[in-house]
């Protein structure tokens, strides 16, 4: 009986550890934020971006593995920024080094497959010529996250502001 016992606890454990791992099978979910640093009884909390361009991603990485540690003590604001050849993250902490701001402005993104198929379905025969990501963050809030574009059909241009959804805010 004892041997019976054991044996089936023993499929069980082993079905319950077993997991599909073809994709598409397991939902994965993203966390909503990246907490970079406990500040007394405040968090510092930075919300990556899901942004399809590999580069933005790769800055957005090191600014999470960035360490303030004690270079910001004594000062009212501190300011860390972040270059690349196509863009910048700027972000701002205060006194006791809690994350207070954050501004991601990337030229020449890859753009989300939303976006393209927004613009091209509402102006076809349209191209892009240039554009812009623009990612504001304030104490963990997500306050400005949009696409510059702008597109050229014969001599007309005109200049959309696209949310990453593929909505078109503004065309001028």
């Amino acid at each position: 009986m004892k041997s019976l016992i054991i044996i089936i606890l023993f499929s069980f454990s082993i079905t319950a550890f077993s997991q599909e791992t073809e994709k598409g099978k397991i939902k994965i979910e993203e966390l909503p934020g990246v907490v970079i640093k406990r500040v007394g009884t405040d968090f510092s909390v930075y919300i990556p971006d899901n942004n399809a361009d590999q580069r933005v991603q790769v800055v957005e990485e090191k600014f999470i593995a960035y360490d303030l540690g004690k270079d910001a003590e004594g000062y009212e604001e501190y300011l860390v920024v972040m270059e690349v050849k196509n863009g910048s993250l700027t972000a701002t902490y205060n006194e006791k080094g809690k994350l207070v701001r954050v501004v991601e402005n990337f030229k020449n993104v890859r753009l989300p497959s939303e976006v393209i198929y927004s613009i091209y379905r509402t102006y076809p025969g349209w191209s892009i010529v240039n554009d812009s990501f623009l990612y504001t963050q304030e104490d963990g809030d997500v306050i400005k996250k949009q696409y510059n574009i702008k597109i050229k059909k014969d001599k007309e241009v005109v200049k959309l502001l696209v949310r990453p959804n593929g909505e078109i805010l503004k065309a001028k």
